[in-house]
């Protein structure tokens, strides 16, 4: 079964320039997926679109159901309670506890003291840092604030992971620790991941699902794929 389906899609700005022609991508529920492409690629359009920061100029996304594009502004956050996003430089809340961090996430949905506290121990404990409960970002090594996002990522058990370049700013030993968290939760949580990555290595080693974009096309959709010349 399909969990975001992307139909015909173009992205065209205000400037003139076009992101993405006539994109179509079927992305199965369960699956692990790289976005990889040069710059200008499209690749970080593509993210922006799935959760609604940018809309398509033409054709249709679907995802977990719903119509992305046709989203009223004030309904968007029915969306991204479906979604979990991971950015590359981990957005935390600088003077909140990691449990704090992690809590935020379910306390401005309105959820239950009880069940934010279950909740926030097992993302903790899926990351690997439920021993680092108290302590502050600042305390923290990066890789250590990328498990943090990636735990307030989860907390409220979305179908979709979008990760955009969570290994950026990490070295690649670190790198790889955060690919194992995430390809946990891609099969202990059965989440749907779609990774925008520029790391070869990681693309080469872990053999997922590869799309590649290249000008704003789609140019290559393997099941277990490397990371290959065209998209540079």
């Amino acid at each position: 079964m399909d969990l975001v389906r992307i139909k015909n899609v173009e992205k065209k700005y205000k400037n003139g320039v076009t992101a993405l022609y006539d994109l179509n991508l079927a992305i199965e529920k369960g699956a692990f997926v790289f976005v990889i492409g040069g710059s200008g690629s499209g690749k970080s359009t593509l993210i922006k679109m799935l959760y609604r920061e940018e809309k398509p100029t033409k054709g249709q996304i679907i995802v977990g159901g719903l119509d992305v594009a046709k989203l009223k502004n004030r309904k968007v956050y029915k969306l991204r309670r479906k979604l979990g996003i991971v950015f590359q430089d981990y957005r935390l809340l600088p003077k909140q506890t990691v449990y704090e961090n992690v809590a935020f996430a379910l306390e401005v949905i309105g959820a239950k003291k009880d069940e934010i506290r279950v909740k926030v121990l097992k993302a903790l404990e899926d990351v690997g840092l439920k021993h680092k409960l108290h302590e502050y970002p600042d305390h923290l090594s990066g890789g250590e604030q990328q498990r943090v996002a990636i735990a307030r990522a989860i907390v409220n058990d979305p179908k979709l992971l979008l990760c955009d370049e969570p290994t950026g700013n990490l070295d690649p030993e670190m790198s790889m620790e955060i690919m194992k968290v995430l390809e946990e939760i891609n099969n202990k949580r059965g989440t749907t991941i779609i990774m925008v990555t520029h790391d070869k290595d990681i693309v080469n080693k872990m053999k997922k699902q590869v799309i590649t974009l290249k000008e704003g096309r789609l140019v290559n959709f393997k099941k277990k794929g490397t990371y290959n010349n065209e998209a540079i």
